[in-house]
């Protein structure tokens, strides 16, 4: 089964073109990637409305050149799946009704994926794929979290920040320091150079029951 996937969720405009059969299945077949990085930076962060207009550009020619890079046409696919949430809205919906235009002209199945959920099953793509149950830390832009992952659409929340996410957290440490967008790769490659002695951090939530935790002091 040759399905589509289709990621518009922020600032990236993804696509890949998967072979999903469990006998002989041929896995990852071609995929694309356009990052918004450039536009945005002159603004020092994503701006909402530029990436929704730029998924539109890009989305079509992107899902063009993959099905091109695996010798294929529309008419070949199985089914698309595309990121239903969370993210940009207006982002998400570029995805959303691209994925449902074409499935409806096609006459092949679409599906919404959550988009942490995509990111808890990704290991599942790998050779050495972990085995059921299993705890994965979510690190992404807008979300930290720590789940168990049961089984397939079986997930149980351990904790998660209570502020800022990871991602965040470093941006705004890189806006503070006067590095530009994006801040994040900016702020870990200079803490490479960094005395590990020079400060002792403080460690929030220690004190507490529960596993949420904290990026702030």
């Amino acid at each position: 089964m040759r399905v589509l996937g289709i990621e518009t969720s922020c600032d990236e405009t993804g696509v890949a073109l998967y072979d999903t059969s469990l006998t002989g299945g041929q896995g990852l077949l071609a995929d694309a990637l356009y990052s918004q990085i450039a536009m945005h930076a002159e603004f020092g962060g994503v701006v909402p409305e530029l990436a929704s207009r730029d998924h539109t550009r890009k989305l079509l020619p992107l899902i063009e050149q993959v099905l091109s890079d695996a010798k294929l046409t529309r008419h070949d696919l199985d089914g698309i799946t595309y990121t239903a949430g969370p993210g940009l809205v207006g982002a998400l919906m570029v995805g959303a009704s691209t994925a449902h235009g074409m499935a409806r002209a096609l006459n092949i199945p679409v599906l919404g994926v959550h988009h942490m959920e995509g990111h808890l099953l990704a290991p599942m793509l790998e050779d050495d794929a972990p085995e059921f149950p299993f705890v994965a830390l979510l690190v992404s832009g807008g979300h930290t979290q720590l789940v168990e992952v049961q089984g397939l659409g079986r997930y149980q929340l351990l904790g998660e920040s209570v502020d800022d996410a990871a991602g965040e957290a470093f941006d705004k440490a890189a806006k503070m320091l006067g590095l530009a967008y994006p801040g994040g790769p900016q702020v870990a490659k200079l803490a490479e150079q960094g005395d590990p002695e020079r400060f002792r951090f403080p460690r929030p939530m220690t004190d507490r029951p529960g596993l949420d935790f904290s990026f702030r002091d």
